[in-house]
């Protein structure tokens, strides 16, 4: 009874704001505010109209870009996620972020040789996921189990946090200067999750006795990939990300057409952020309480919704809206993906499925701006039909999530007690 009674202020337990775990999370919040998942694909559509009238590039050949880091990213996720899976996160995520960093700011020496920008965005892709949620939500995982779904979405509004902040600081620098400084400020932007994530980020060390039950339960990846359950979660996965993508990529340049400034197109960005981490803590809770799937086509829901709005803004007021919703149900995406995988699935492999759902995820991302791309080459214009398909794409991920089953009962090994692993932390 008094362990019950003392649990809230015991630094040992999860309850308790001194616990390590919680150090962790902001360490992560920072470093995902700042990786590629909050500024390549917020910031990607501000640079379309530059480079196009700096070097006659069409459209879909810009646009190719993001295809080609998409794709690279789901090549190389799930080797990332193995990596983590046997390795110390910051082994994985400090190079990463070093590549990454100056992989951006190398943009800044662009010449018309279109070549060189795929090649960048080519090593943008292979490192991205070491620097955003794959890499540090492994890690935070193995900090929690009853407050999984709160840890995961404060982490994960890291990027929303970004989305707010990066595009607007981008474009002002466009604004002020050129798209050349504008990389290099992106470039510098990148290097500011190494701090943090040097000091705190680690996986909870466990007892010499645990250490064979606590963190290898689950099943194996060739079990996850035979089940129906993880195909499920590709397909999802893989719509919204061809919909989500395929919007986001172009939405600067779609808004601009509808005679929207560039000032309030990058004000819809960031408003789409700050929704974003809205949608991110309240599925974060709803998480923690209800059944996810249920969640997760909820929030699929109102992002259809937001992009409908999309497909004749003529107004700020409409576009922010229609931004608005679109941030706040896509928010739920990047937590309810890890938080079912580790329910389904288990936490042993966790890092190598997520990376795995990226492969789906990088399909979805890749082929929509590209798709975009072509249309508005063929029509010249962003047609509304070609908006509404994009929000058809949320609408059947929702009705997919429907067909997930319950939970499997957690195995007991995976919700042992925290408290001796975290005394073997503060001993050490």
């Amino acid at each position: 009874m008094s362990q019950i009674a003392t649990e809230p202020t015991n630094p040992s337990t999860e309850n308790s704001i001194r616990y390590p775990g919680w150090g962790v999370c902001v360490a992560a919040f920072v470093g995902v505010m700042v990786s590629f998942a909050a500024i390549m694909p917020y910031t990607f559509s501000l640079f379309i109209e530059p480079l196009a009238k700096a070097f006659g590039w069409h459209r879909e050949a810009i646009s190719s870009a993001f295809g080609i880091a998409a794709i690279t990213v789901s090549v190389f996720s799930p080797g990332i996620g193995m990596l983590l899976d046997r390795y110390p996160p910051r082994r994985i995520i400090l190079p990463s972020i070093l590549i990454f960093a100056s992989a951006y700011a190398s943009l800044s020496l662009l010449t018309p040789n279109i070549a060189r920008f795929y090649l960048t965005y080519f090593v943008l892709g292979v490192v991205g996921n070491g620097t955003a949620q794959l890499a540090y939500t492994r890690a935070v995982l193995t900090w929690f189990q009853k407050h999984r779904g709160i840890a995961l979405a404060l982490v994960l509004t890291g990027s929303g946090t970004g989305s707010i902040v990066i595009p607007l600081l981008t474009q002002a620098v466009i604004q002020h200067y050129d798209w050349r400084k504008g990389y290099l400020a992106l470039g510098c932007v990148a290097l500011l999750g190494i701090p943090l994530t040097a000091l705190l980020v680690r996986n909870r060390p466990v007892p010499v006795s645990q250490v064979d039950h606590h963190f290898q339960s689950g099943v194996s990846i060739g079990s996850a990939l035979r089940s129906s359950i993880f195909w499920i979660f590709a397909v999802i996965i893989m719509l919204e990300a061809f919909g989500s993508n395929g919007l986001i990529s172009h939405l600067a340049a779609l808004l601009a057409e509808r005679g929207i400034s560039a000032q309030s197109a990058a004000m819809a960005l960031s408003v789409m952020g700050a929704t974003g981490i809205l949608g991110r803590l309240t599925t974060g809770l709803l998480l923690d309480r209800y059944f996810a799937p249920y969640i997760a086509a909820l929030m699929l829901g109102v992002s259809g919704l937001g992009i409908l709005m999309l497909t004749n803004a003529s107004t700020a007021l409409v576009a922010l809206t229609g931004t608005a919703l679109m941030g706040y149900g896509l928010g739920s995406e990047a937590d309810v993906v890890p938080y079912l995988i580790a329910r389904y699935f288990g936490r042993k492999h966790f890092a190598a499925l997520y990376g795995l759902t990226w492969t789906a995820y990088a399909v979805g991302g890749a082929t929509g701006p590209i798709v975009v791309g072509h249309f508005y080459d063929q029509a010249g214009n962003y047609q509304p039909r070609m908006i509404t398909a994009l929000a058809f794409t949320c609408v059947v991920g929702a009705a997919l999530s429907l067909l997930l089953p319950r939970y499997p009962a957690e195995s007991s090994a995976v919700t042992q007690d925290i408290t001796a692993s975290t005394r073997l932390l503060t001993e050490s």
